[in-house]
């Protein structure tokens, strides 16, 4: 019986082991379920939005992601910053799928370059990309020079040339032949059209999804991100150095998010957030020159001041503008110590003004300093300028209290008799004093005159 009941045991035994592993080896040659990432990109694009996107990108990779779509909603940005994201594009072993969403969505001037530069370019429906023409610092060309027309002949009409038309100064061609190079390669690569990649750089022209997908701009239009992921499986997309084909039946997409290393860089990066720390840096210098061993002043301008170097360093800073607006503070400050009459701190506000409309250009979406924060700041060096011009109207119009000017209009008191000059006390002290009518011992007498160490006087009247 124990005999049986050995074997027994033996049996169950072999049998759950026999169990363990077949689901072991079932659960090996199950594949897993492939796995991509969402990666967003929303608003102007500038540092910040090219740091997360790099950072995240080269991750994926690491981590093996087998397909990583961007989305796409931006009305453009620095230059510098999409040619950061675009190189990490290119330099990527894991697919890119530039998806332009949600519906209503843009994928303006740098935008377009992105769509461009993706492995795979989508958009949803009600969605538009293009207006990629570069703008330029110093202000936007002239009407017979604008990009996209043709200079006038003297008879006020376009000559009938078929050659591009060009922009008026050499620093506009520059830029402007520089871009359309740029989104020309980008469109060799991918096979996209050119001709309208060309037209979007120059003449700054647009196109809804239906359209650019009939002309072949993007590659595909979806209504969403399943519908996205179904047209994608199966197509085969070059990489650097092998083609892949996709597949993204079952793919899980996992959206990363800004930590805070991107927030910090957003927030110092803001233009008018470094515009603040800029004005705070300076004041806080100042005061600490002014008041030496305060210490705070010092500390907090160092820090801000440096921390407004970084932001302008990677923003389009025109440092002329800087060097104004440093030269309007000094001179606001000044006044409160030099007796110009208003006449430094009026030069201050207006190189302040001048130099804070300067700093950044207007035209890059999203990086303009606003205006409501400039007329603030200018207000409020108007007002300190208001308060050390009455403070100095004030001291002007007070009596003099010291030195000679100041003894004219004090009283004496005779300290002895005499009929025309004698000893008087002003203040404690002993002064000659000379008179006009004859003066006794404890007298007021009024001082009319210094000359010298001697004062002349009056009797002052009851």
């Amino acid at each position: 019986m124990s005999t049986a009941r050995f074997l027994v045991r033996r049996l169950w035994a072999v049998a759950a082991l026999l169990a363990a592993g077949w689901i072991l080896l079932a659960g090996a040659s199950t594949p897993a379920s492939p796995s991509g990432v969402l990666l967003p990109v929303n608003g102007p694009i500038g540092p910040a939005t090219s740091d997360f996107f790099v950072r995240k990108l080269r991750e994926a990779g690491e981590n093996g992601a087998s397909l990583v779509v961007v989305t796409i909603d931006t009305p453009g940005g620095l230059d510098t910053a999409m040619r950061d994201m675009i190189q990490a594009i290119l330099a990527s072993d894991v697919p890119v799928v530039a998806y332009v969403s949600p519906s209503g969505a843009r994928a303006a001037s740098a935008g377009t370059y992105l769509v461009y530069a993706s492995h795979v370019a989508a958009m949803a429906p009600a969605t538009n990309l293009g207006a990629a023409t570069p703008v330029q610092i110093g202000g936007a060309p002239t009407p017979d020079s604008a990009p996209g027309r043709r200079p006038a002949d003297k008879d006020g009409e376009s000559p009938g040339t078929d050659k591009a038309p060009q922009p008026g100064s050499a620093t506009e061609r520059k830029a402007v032949n520089d871009a359309i190079a740029y989104i020309r390669g980008l469109a060799e690569l991918r096979g996209r059209n050119i001709e309208w990649a060309e037209e979007a750089v120059r003449e700054g022209a647009s196109l809804p999804a239906d359209e650019a997908l009939a002309a072949g701009v993007v590659d595909l239009v979806a209504d969403d991100l399943p519908a996205l992921l179904k047209a994608l499986d199966g197509r085969t997309v070059k990489l650097r150095t092998q083609e892949v084909q996709l597949r993204t039946a079952g793919l899980v997409l996992h959206e990363v998010q800004t930590d805070w290393r991107t927030e910090l860089l957003q927030l110092v990066t803001n233009p008018n957030v470094a515009y603040l720390l800029m004005l705070i840096g300076i004041y806080g210098l100042l005061l600490e020159g002014y008041n030496p061993g305060a210490i705070v002043p010092g500390v907090v301008g160092a820090i801000c001041l440096l921390l407004a170097l970084f932001a302008f360093q990677v923003l389009s800073v025109n440092y002329a503008g800087l060097a104004l607006i440093a030269l309007g503070v000094v001179l606001i400050v000044a006044e409160s110590f030099v007796p110009s009459f208003g006449a430094l701190g009026l030069g201050g506000i207006i190189a302040f003004v001048i130099g804070s409309v300067m700093l950044l250009d207007n035209d890059v979406p999203g990086f303009s300093i606003a205006w409501q924060l400039i007329a603030a700041m200018a207000f409020a060096g108007a007002l300190v300028l208001l308060a050390i011009v009455s403070f100095a109207v004030r001291a002007r119009r007070r009596p003099v209290v010291s030195g000679v000017e100041g003894l004219t209009r004090e009283v004496a008191e005779a300290i002895e008799d005499f009929d025309r000059e004698g000893m008087v006390r002003v203040h404690g002290e002993l002064w000659t004093a000379v008179s006009t009518a004859p003066v006794r011992a404890g007298q007021r007498l009024r001082i009319r005159k210094v000359d010298g160490l001697v004062i002349q006087v009056e009797p002052e009247r009851e």
